[in-house]
């Protein structure tokens, strides 16, 4: 029995936590396993809540106020319960959800909940008995900035000013939130011991889990 004294759930969730840029995403995507992006739950950029940078005046979307921890998990647990859920679309260069989108857990035993923000719901994940496993990866700082600023310019999410210094922001700030995650339940991986992770959940049948 869970926490809650509810049955345990027929799925799991992998966290997927890494600097933007660190190519969590990427390794998430060939696993082949179901992939939710958490990156979907920003609040809107009108919702009186929703903090703004200091120096650029755009949503500050590395603060973890602009995001919703709470529709998160609400959303990881049925998915974990019922096998899907719908999700919000969000466009951040709208600041805000343009529609939702249905998420399936294809029968996959495990799927991948990825994003900046795993940090603030691992422990509420484990609380809950969803939880199979929560890493971060850890990569070159300089290699987190040329993947992220070339990212961002192919999308065209901001203007390129605005990405660059963004970049230098978040390149300068990476070493604390990495820390900040460790601290929060995640378990330090390079790229490859997380792909080999994932790839290990792949394999994993529901009735093995049970």
């Amino acid at each position: 029995m869970t926490a809650e004294g509810t049955p345990p759930p027929a799925g799991r969730v992998i966290l997927l936590a890494g600097p933007s840029g660190s190519g969590k995403s990427h390794l998430a995507r060939r696993s082949g396993l179901p992939v939710l992006s958490l990156d979907e739950f920003y609040k809107d950029g009108d919702d009186p809540g929703c903090p703004r940078h200091p120096e650029l005046g755009i949503v500050d979307w590395d603060d973890p106020a602009a995001w919703d921890a709470d529709a998160a998990v609400t959303a990881i647990e049925q998915i974990c319960r019922t096998g899907s859920c719908d999700v919000p679309t969000y466009d951040i260069s709208r600041d805000r959800a343009v529609g939702t989108t249905r998420f399936d857990r294809d029968g996959f035993a495990a799927f991948v909940a990825e994003g900046i923000f795993v940090g603030s719901v691992v422990q509420e994940c484990r609380r809950r008995g969803l939880l199979a496993d929560a890493v971060v990866i850890r990569r070159p700082t300089w290699k987190n900035f040329a993947r992220r600023l070339a990212r961002d310019l192919a999308e065209r999410r901001k203007p390129p000013l605005t990405l660059l210094r963004r970049g230098w922001a978040l390149m300068a700030a990476e070493g604390a939130l990495v820390s900040s995650l460790v601290s929060a339940g995640c378990r330090p991986v390079t790229a490859s011991e997380a792909g080999e992770l994932l790839a290990s959940w792949a394999r994993v049948t529901v009735p093995d889990l049970a």
